[in-house]
């Protein structure tokens, strides 16, 4: 019987260039370390299945519950209690943009609180002033 030829690696399109401080030129694996650089940036890795994104349907099942019962979150002006989307690209622009500073590390506003605090001046939150030091010192470290 033949042998089938190996297939190979689909190939890489596209190359990202970009300029970074010395330190971070002599990394061994820079490849990897900008991979996980992006996948911090876009979100959390999924501590189910450690960012594999794919679960078997009955551990689905069994958490797609206790998500639907637990997907509750207070606002931070008010207090009300606000049910999180699972899906936040189906949203229109400001929703989008509240639940995205929440779901990046932010404070969560309900749509009357929203506006209320001050905007940041370095990333565009919505941050109360009573937070603005915290913040700061977790979202501007050098």
């Amino acid at each position: 019987m033949p042998r089938k030829p190996p297939q190979s690696k689909p190939q890489k399109t596209a190359v990202v260039a970009f300029k970074v401080e010395g330190e971070l030129a002599d990394l061994h694996n820079k490849s990897a370390f900008i991979r996980k650089a992006i996948e911090a940036r876009l979100g959390m890795a999924c501590p189910l299945r450690n960012g594999k994104g794919v679960v078997p349907r009955g551990v689905h099942y069994h958490y797609a519950a206790v998500i639907d019962q637990n997907n509750l979150h207070q606002c931070d002006g008010c207090g009300s209690e606000l049910r999180l989307p699972l899906d936040p690209g189906a949203l229109d622009a400001e929703p989008r943009q509240r639940l995205e500073q929440f779901f990046h590390g932010g404070p969560l506003y309900c749509d009357g609180c929203y506006d209320k605090p001050p905007t940041c001046d370095g990333c565009g939150w919505h941050i109360a002033p009573e937070l603005t030091a915290e913040h700061y010192r977790q979202a501007h470290h050098d």
